[in-house]
């Protein structure tokens, strides 16, 4: 989807009520609105850094999510990944994050993939997005996010978070943009990377 092309889409009444702050806004309003809605975004990683935007996705009004996780909610991870709640503990991440998606923004269309990405699901499970999201918390992931995103032709939108820094860029969104290995060709060796638990 082009920047400048209309979609065809329409807001039912609710819809027109739910996002009547943005319909105000000139940034967004009524074509920006359904360019949203007409949007599709995956989600890689529902954790410290998918979790609160996953709901900001839906609170937003993108139509389509796709959320990519094989981890199940623990009591730890609750006061950082808040789209996740105490009623979920021991469930799929996925299954927690598309409850609240629903709660949020019940005209979302939610996609899960409780399963790790690997090399044989990737380009299946990207293919169907606009934009990828890459919230993963390890380079093996990272690396495979964006040389799926490469070879597809998707932009990628990778964060990463430790402590308190963050990093976070747009990859891949023409053919002339860098991707993530243009920024890291390799690895750092094992160990001098700090983990995120």
């Amino acid at each position: 989807m082009g920047l400048h092309e209309t979609v065809d889409v329409d807001l039912s009444p609710v819809e027109l009520e739910r996002f009547s702050r943005h319909l105000t806004l000139p940034e967004v309003g009524m074509i920006g609105q359904k360019r949203l809605k007409a949007a599709s975004v995956l989600c890689v990683g529902s954790g410290g850094l998918g979790s609160p935007l996953l709901l900001y996705l839906a609170a937003a009004g993108v139509g389509h999510i796709g959320i990519v996780d094989f981890d199940v909610v623990e009591l730890s991870n609750l006061q950082r990944q808040v789209i996740h709640g105490t009623s979920w503990v021991g469930q799929a991440k996925t299954d927690s994050a598309r409850a609240r998606i629903l709660e949020i923004n019940p005209h979302c269309q939610v996609d899960v993939y409780e399963k790790a990405l690997r090399r044989d699901n990737a380009f299946e499970i990207i293919q169907p997005y606009d934009i990828v999201c890459d919230c993963t918390d390890n380079f093996p992931s990272r690396y495979l996010v964006n040389d799926a995103c490469v070879l597809l032709g998707k932009p990628s939108i990778y964060g990463s978070i430790h402590r308190f820094e963050g990093q976070a860029t747009v990859f891949n969104l023409d053919a002339e943009s860098p991707n993530y290995r243009d920024l890291v060709a390799e690895p750092p060796p094992a160990g001098l990377v700090p983990s995120c638990v």
